[in-house]
């Protein structure tokens, strides 16, 4: 056990200060981080991650700090990575309880707004998510490749942040 840990702390410079760490012993916790990240993201929401809320997006920023620690030596190495399982633990749970509880789902993730009813503009929710018209209508164009407004029944800025588009049925 003791050749173990020796091996360890030499391969991984643990212990060292991070200025002293060599080209090998930081890509080798390089490697290490990656595969541990990856091991943490496959176990987490693969869904939640993908749809980048700001909830998820804090998650990637914050594990990616703390991590890069790891990595560079500025922190212990395997409390960094126990720290790091911890915050996608947490995730996972607040995933969890907010699948169950509309209540605590508007708290994390916040809640849609209609920015369009029925071809009219609805100005008070334009103004509170601090979005112009000129964003809306050039959403407008790219996604529901609509020019006028007048066809468009809801147009509704989304929790991670993108304007969805519900069209009015044309009558043939």
């Amino acid at each position: 056990m003791n050749t173990l840990l020796f091996w360890s702390t030499q391969l991984l410079g643990l212990g060292v200060e991070p200025k002293s760490l060599t080209f090998y012993q930081i890509s080798l916790r390089g490697i290490i981080v990656f595969v541990a990240a990856l091991a943490m993201v496959r176990a987490s929401d693969r869904r939640s991650l993908s749809k980048k809320s700001p909830f998820d997006i804090i998650l990637i920023v914050i594990l990616a700090s703390v991590l890069s620690r790891a990595i560079n030596g500025s922190a212990s190495f395997f409390a960094t990575i126990g720290a790091s399982a911890v915050l996608v633990a947490l995730h996972r749970l607040l995933a969890f309880i907010s699948a169950r509880s509309p209540g605590f789902t508007a708290i994390i993730k916040g809640h849609p707004a209609v920015l369009v009813r029925n071809g009219q503009w609805q100005h008070a929710n334009l103004r509170q998510q601090d979005i112009s018209t000129d964003d809306v209508l050039e959403d407008m164009r790219l996604n529901a490749k609509v020019e006028e407004l007048g066809k468009v029944k809801v147009a509704r800025l989304e929790v991670s942040g993108d304007i969805s588009f519900i069209l009015t049925e044309e009558k043939t």
